[in-house]
């Protein structure tokens, strides 16, 4: 039984898919098996991973998406361990050991990240102070924006569990959507190295394909706020965030003439804190 399953999601990513897999492949650390979920791809894909055949394992399905590749990968996964990257991104040769010998020195609820490297084109973008990687418990920056890769995760099978899987009916912001049911109970590690090369620039990324991404953050949202045991003053920060993205998105549909989706984002702000200021 290996330690660590790594699941790499890929859909018509035969061009940098192989960078990918050679990157785990060339990990310091070796105990892990690597599940790569083709996700209905219509190019290459199935000849490149041939490629690799003895030292990966191909989960084949209909194209769904990208949590239900992850949860597809997760179910056949065998580590105590999972680990993510994307097929676009790559990792450096000692990631999983510098997180593997974090998690034996704690063996407690481990969920990890690491620090990373943003690439556009060959080229090395600088990241803004709002983007600062952590750990510990943050959940109300997670509030804000992502702030953890899921190339750069390490988690326990059991922890992921309890906390849930990647949301299938989520089209974007489904990390967004898992960390903040992960930020909010639970303790993150991290290593504040860069083991990540994050690749930008594919025409196919779900930040250039998908409108107003703030949509499905705001879905996540209520879904944490459903939770009866949210700490109350998480529970307020959701709330102000909440009604944050929600001025931000209905300012977004006024601007395209979209008036009635405009006014529904405006009384769902309103109606999330005229019922938190009255349960008070």
């Amino acid at each position: 039984m290996p330690l660590v399953s790594v699941i790499i999601p890929a859909y018509n990513r035969a061009h940098v898919l192989g960078r990918a897999v050679r990157s785990v492949l060339s990990q310091t650390f070796g105990d892990f098996e690597l599940l790569v979920v083709d996700d209905g791809s219509t190019d290459s894909t199935r000849d490149l991973l041939s490629a690799f055949r003895g030292e990966l394992q191909v989960v084949s399905q209909e194209n769904r998406g990208v949590s239900a590749a992850r949860n597809a990968g997760i179910s056949r996964s065998k580590g105590r361990l999972i680990a993510f990257l994307d097929s676009d991104d790559e990792w450096f040769p000692e990631k999983l050991e510098r997180q593997i010998g974090l998690y034996c020195s704690t063996r407690r609820d481990f969920v990890c990240h690491t620090d990373e490297i943003w690439q556009c084109n060959d080229r090395l973008i600088s990241q803004k102070t709002i983007h600062r990687k952590q750990g510990g418990r943050f959940f109300e920056r997670a509030l804000e924006r992502c702030l953890i890769s899921p190339s750069s995760v390490v988690i326990c099978r059991d922890l992921l569990d309890r906390a849930g899987w990647f949301d299938e009916d989520l089209p974007a912001a489904e990390d967004y959507d898992l960390w903040l049911r992960i930020t909010a109970f639970y303790h993150v590690d991290f290593v504040p190295e860069p083991l990540v090369i994050k690749h930008g620039g594919e025409a196919d990324q779900v930040s250039r394909c998908v409108p107003a991404i703030d949509r499905f953050r705001i879905r996540a949202i209520e879904k944490i706020l459903g939770k009866n045991d949210l700490p109350e003053h998480y529970r307020n920060a959701a709330i102000a965030e909440l009604a944050k993205k929600c001025r931000i998105v209905a300012h977004g549909c006024r601007k395209r003439g979209k008036f009635s989706e405009a006014e529904r984002y405006w009384e769902l702000a309103r109606s999330y804190q005229e019922d938190h200021s009255g349960s008070r």
